[in-house]
């Protein structure tokens, strides 16, 4: 029953972002004739939610409150902003929206793993049954985007549908905050412990550069997030000025081969180990 509710979280969670994520682009250019600069703008406040969001876990979440409390009032907000996203006319009035709107998203990731790793006894098989659920709530939105409501296609962009996918995104943010206060109790575990600002920074993991392998990952894990920073902004909108007819039902292809990859990666692991996976 526990990992039912947690899988509806995890799907509630990914299914919000995907739902105007990856049509935000498309968006931004057709509808309120945003440049290149102000769509990389509009994207770059990803980077800085999570810049931000560290201080929001790291000082509230693991001091004061309940993670899955938090969870709640941050999804509600969000819920407010991405109406006002929803009702903007132009990027003036569009971009503070999707800056606050991603400060108080990008600390959520952290917290729905919080809580669904605080009620596990051994998260290293349990996580991935869970987590799975986040990608299929992805896919569905993109599914439905396309092939239920046709908001990307050429007449419904033309028209400005592609607005919708913000109300439908505030509808389902509304509804996950006020399901995450129905998830199991995660109370804070650094209550009481004095924290610096060299640990709230994450200064303090910077030791462990000093491990080769740990530096190996790192830079592969900042390398691989520059093409992946293209395909957000850059995919959607060229699928669609190519002629490709709904392209956000078929982008999740990408995310059915990673349902397929997460399923089968203990399998992997276990047979040829890390280095080989």
């Amino acid at each position: 029953m526990i990992n039912l509710r947690l899988s509806i979280m995890m799907f509630l969670q990914f299914f919000i972002w995907g739902g105007w994520f990856v049509t935000l682009g498309t968006y931004l250019a057709n509808t309120l004739a945003a440049s290149g600069g102000q769509i990389g703008m509009a994207f770059s406040t990803q980077s800085w939610g999570a810049i931000i969001a560290p201080f929001v876990v790291g000082l509230i979440a693991d001091r004061f409150f309940n993670a899955e409390r938090i969870l709640g009032v941050l999804h509600i907000v969000g819920a407010i902003l991405m109406y006002f996203m929803y009702q903007a006319d132009n990027f003036v009035a569009f971009y503070p929206y999707v800056l606050g709107y991603m400060v108080v998203y990008m600390p959520t990731l952290a917290l729905v793993n919080a809580v669904a790793f605080g009620q596990m006894e051994d998260p290293s098989k349990e996580f991935g049954k869970v987590r799975v659920w986040g990608t299929i709530g992805w896919i569905v939105a993109g599914l439905m985007i396309s092939y239920v409501f046709s908001w990307d296609s050429a007449v419904a962009i033309a028209d400005g549908q592609l607005r919708y996918t913000f109300l439908l995104c505030a509808v389902a943010s509304l509804l996950l905050g006020v399901f995450s206060f129905s998830l199991p109790n995660t109370p804070p575990k650094a209550v009481g412990q004095k924290t610096g600002i060299r640990e709230l920074l994450g200064l303090d993991a910077l030791v462990l550069l000093k491990d080769k392998n740990f530096l190996v990952f790192f830079l592969s894990s900042v390398l691989i997030c520059i093409p992946l920073a293209f395909y957000y902004q850059n995919a959607n909108p060229f699928l669609t000025e190519i002629g490709v007819e709904n392209a956000t039902g078929k982008m999740t292809l990408g995310q059915v081969s990673e349902v397929l990859f997460m399923l089968a990666l203990p399998i992997f692991l276990n047979r040829f180990g890390l280095k080989v996976t």
